[in-house]
């Protein structure tokens, strides 16, 4: 790769969500927001980055998958007591996350870190090896803090991580998760219930419980850009797995939301992946005016508008990608369609090769 050269990967899926409630606001309502004037069904970043985080536990090892707790003074004090049963651990771990710079304050009896902490098990390590062996002597601040950096998790590397006590604990993430968003106008519905008492008399014929549950379904736009150059920089190491990983989980992943109640799982009806070289570029714009149903609903208009959107902007604004895969024969004017498999292989292929 040239110097300062910079490698983005975009991805744009095309999901069908049958009735759910996949994102709830504060209300328990499915998260909506207004664009091109007209309502539409949403699915916010967070939650579909937790949803890619526990795909993550299957796709790499578990030492490689970060941890967001709050209880990082008790694993690195647990790690402590393993690496040197004699040493008091926990003035060992107080000490060595001071020194790190990560602040730890007493919640009711128990020690914990003022916000969640985005913490690798590597860092945990490297932490409980520097106290297992200096519990009287003061700790280098320096060789604190660098262990806090050094070996971050795939998904510390991707999703970044901030820390507002000291920014120097900082990661700067490699990927941004867009906002999902319907391609057309949606109305929330409610889905009146009932729940029968299995142990009420049996001349009771009322209910136990009545209920409401809001829910809508959606043809969504979803889209998330990876600059894998920013990655090799955080990770040192593997990048290409990292990748690889990264988009499996962005296309086969989906929030848990009422999942029970709606067994909304569903697979992509379509995927656009992009390499580029200048800038990362978002596709919203495609459905700024709301796909309309026709005889075969919103996925064929949906693609359409996203087809030629693509083609305009290729030829308005911006060159053709590097490279380009599909997975849907929908989408056969902007690349060649092929497996999941095969996207993904191709993808690990060239970031192999550029690393």
């Amino acid at each position: 790769m040239r110097k300062n050269e910079q490698v983005y990967i975009d991805f744009h899926v095309i999901q069908t969500v049958p009735p759910s409630c996949v994102n709830r606001d504060d209300t328990g309502s499915p998260k909506t927001a207004v664009f091109g004037g007209v309502t539409r069904a949403r699915v916010s970043s967070q939650a579909w980055k937790k949803a890619m985080r526990d795909m993550f536990t299957q796709s790499f090892p578990e030492e490689n998958v970060g941890l967001r707790t709050k209880t990082v003074f008790d694993l690195v004090a647990d790690r402590i007591s393993e690496l040197n049963p004699s040493i008091k651990a926990e003035k060992s771990a107080e000490k060595v996350l001071n020194a790190a710079g990560i602040k730890i304050k007493d919640n009711k009896g128990k020690i914990e870190t003022g916000a969640l902490f985005f913490i690798s098990r590597g860092q945990i390590e490297a932490l409980a090896q520097i106290a297992a062996i200096q519990e009287n002597d003061e700790f280098d601040k320096e060789a604190c803090k660098k262990a806090v950096k050094d070996t971050p998790a795939i998904d510390i590397a991707l999703f970044g991580r901030m820390v507002a006590d000291d920014p120097s604990l900082n990661f700067d993430a490699a990927a941004q998760v867009a906002h999902a968003i319907s391609t057309h106008k949606v109305h929330n519905e409610y889905d009146y219930f009932t729940a029968v008492d299995d142990c009420a008399p049996e001349d009771n014929q009322g209910a136990g419980h009545l209920g409401t549950v809001e829910y809508n379904s959606s043809t969504l736009y979803r889209y998330a850009t990876l600059n894998a150059t920013e990655l090799m920089k955080n990770l040192h190491g593997d990048t290409a797995s990292a990748v690889r990983g990264f988009a499996d989980a962005f296309i086969r992943s989906m929030p848990t939301g009422k999942q029970n109640t709606f067994a909304n799982r569903t697979r992509p009806d379509a995927v656009y992946v992009t390499i580029r070289k200048d800038q990362p570029v978002n596709m919203a714009g495609a459905f700024e005016k709301p796909v309309r149903a026709g005889e075969n609903g919103y996925v064929e208009g949906s693609l359409k508008a996203l087809t030629e959107y693509a083609k305009e902007t290729y030829a308005d604004y911006l060159p053709q990608p590097e490279q380009a895969f599909a997975v849907g024969a929908a989408l056969k004017e902007l690349a060649e369609p092929m497996s999941l498999k095969e996207l993904l292989d191709r993808l690990e292929a060239y970031v192999n090769e550029v690393e």
